[in-house]
């Protein structure tokens, strides 16, 4: 979503969270304390880049010794110090126990030959990142560089070990992490396709094995505030073999069987939540108690002024559980990450790409 000039408070049950907390802190009776531990931080790095999309935890078991660590919190940013849309090329780290970063001072992990990071961020337990970009130099549609397009593998150092083509747009991205291999699932916003990376990791690098298309036929539209539209968060859960797919210009969240082991496409699969709580969604993570959490990025004709910038939670059955809203105006909720780690100093990080702000929190899950 194209950055707002305009600095819009936080709003919903994370606020309190937000105004007065900024580091993580240790407390003399912390089970005491009444301020959830948080750090809200700017995402802006010295570059200028503005416009966060993808946020991604650096997972437990992470190798030691390179230039982020477990619990780290790193950040994509879509659009370069001038706004222009497709232009970002940094991604930035957020320690977990802080310091915050004020505007301009956002630690750079990663300065990317390609431009227009996107959501499709991930990270590896083996000890690589992986980044997918949609170019647009002049920040419309009708400019995109799909030979510029592609997924890049980085290592804990930042260097790039492997760059994978995707003229299909790699828009968001989520992992089945086993270690040694991982299924990675793509979200591809040209095509309106989600396709399956089988790959494998060792400590040189990643080897991509079989490229596989498990679903198609989503709405993909031009967009004035997005540059474009189409399939973007993507969740899977392992133990009943199934993938969630948000499709911002269908306002629904599809459901698709068998992900992991599909040879043939499914057309978009089973509607599993849809109703007026969605508007755009974007992002799609499992919350720790096991419920989905969508962002809503309002870029569709639905978008409510009376609710913008919307995390959805609703059950794996399709009913709605709650909503709040990360930012007052509209375009603020984009991309966010969940972790379900018993033992982690937080478990939910959002993005605002109205205030090129992060937020890192622990929230109960019970």
């Amino acid at each position: 979503m194209k950055t707002n000039p305009c600095v819009a408070p936080f709003g919903g049950p994370l606020a309190l969270a937000v105004i007065l907390v900024s580091t993580f802190s240790s407390v003399t009776h912390a089970e005491d304390a009444f301020l959830p531990r948080a750090v809200n931080s700017s995402t802006i790095p010295q570059n200028g880049d503005v416009n966060p999309y993808g946020v991604a935890f650096v997972p437990q078991g992470f190798p030691g010794g390179g230039a982020i660590s477990a619990g780290d919190v790193l950040v994509s940013n879509f659009n370069d110090s001038t706004n222009t849309q497709g232009t970002g090329t940094t991604i930035i780290r957020q320690p977990e126990l802080g310091p915050i970063a004020p505007p301009g001072t956002a630690i750079t992990f990663f300065l990317s030959p390609l431009p227009g990071l996107s959501t499709a961020l991930g990270v590896l337990k083996g000890g690589y990142v992986l980044v997918g970009n949609l170019a647009t130099p002049t920040g419309s549609f009708s400019t995109i560089v799909r030979r510029s397009c592609a997924l890049q593998v980085i290592d804990r150092f930042g260097n790039v070990k492997a760059t994978w083509a995707d003229p299909d747009g790699p828009w968001d991205l989520t992992i089945d992490d086993h270690g040694a291999w991982a299924h990675i699932f793509v979200s591809n916003v040209l095509s309106g396709k989600v396709v399956r990376l089988d790959v494998t990791v060792t400590p040189t690098g990643v080897a991509l094995q079989h490229t596989t298309t498990i679903a198609t036929g989503y709405t993909v539209q031009p967009s004035t505030a997005a540059v474009v539209l189409g399939p973007t968060g993507v969740a899977f859960d392992a133990g009943t073999d199934t993938l969630y797919v948000a499709s911002t210009a269908d306002n629904t969240i599809y459901s698709v069987s068998r992900a992991s082991q599909r040879t043939m496409p499914v057309t978009k699969g089973d509607v599993a939540f849809s109703n007026a709580h969605l508007i755009g969604p974007l992002a799609l993570r499992f919350a720790p108690n096991g419920d989905l959490l969508t962002a809503n990025g309002d870029a569709t004709p639905n978008a409510n002024l009376l609710h913008p910038s919307e995390i959805v939670e609703f059950t794996r059955s399709g009913e709605f559980v709650r909503e709040y809203n990360v930012d007052a105006s509209q375009g603020g909720a984009f991309g966010l990450d969940t972790r379900a780690d018993a033992d982690a100093r937080a478990n939910l990080a959002i993005i605002d790409d109205v205030t090129n702000n992060l937020l890192v929190t622990h929230l109960d899950s019970h």
